[in-house]
């Protein structure tokens, strides 16, 4: 059976003035989670730039303005957090993006890339109401 430790749901305009907000509620989650096998101080970061990262993509890409707003949905249930970040814009292959090349500082998809390398799963994929950008943390 299914143990949910943790559920909080954040809606904020599509506007990228609130993505601090955004990781500073995050990593202090991070902070606040009793973890035996990682460093709090680590996944914090790690959980702060997913989540930035994710969300700057989604108010980038939505495409509907500041009069949209994005859902940030935290969660821990069992030994899982799982970070899920809904948008209403036209969305994106998660598949076809490539890891990007270092060595070109224009070159784009390193937020992907930070996510994909922090996380143990990532999915994208469209709903009724938008798209979702699920991503899960284990604990453990």
């Amino acid at each position: 059976m299914s143990e949910t430790i943790l559920n909080l749901d954040i809606v904020v305009p599509n506007q990228t003035r609130y993505l601090r907000v955004v990781g500073n509620i995050a990593e202090q989650i991070a902070k606040e989670l009793d973890t035996r096998n990682c460093d709090q101080d680590t996944l914090a970061y790690h959980l702060n730039l997913v989540l930035t990262e994710a969300v700057a993509n989604a108010i980038q890409y939505s495409g509907g303005g500041a009069k949209e707003t994005v859902r940030i949905c935290l969660s821990i249930e069992n030994n899982d957090l799982w970070v899920r970040v809904y948008d209403h814009g036209q969305g994106f292959d998660l598949a076809a993006v490539p890891t990007p090349d270092f060595d070109d500082v224009s070159e784009r998809g390193r937020g992907i890339f930070f996510i994909r390398s922090l996380m143990d799963s990532v999915e994208y994929h469209r709903t009724d109401s938008g798209n979702v950008l699920e991503m899960r943390k284990k604990l453990t």
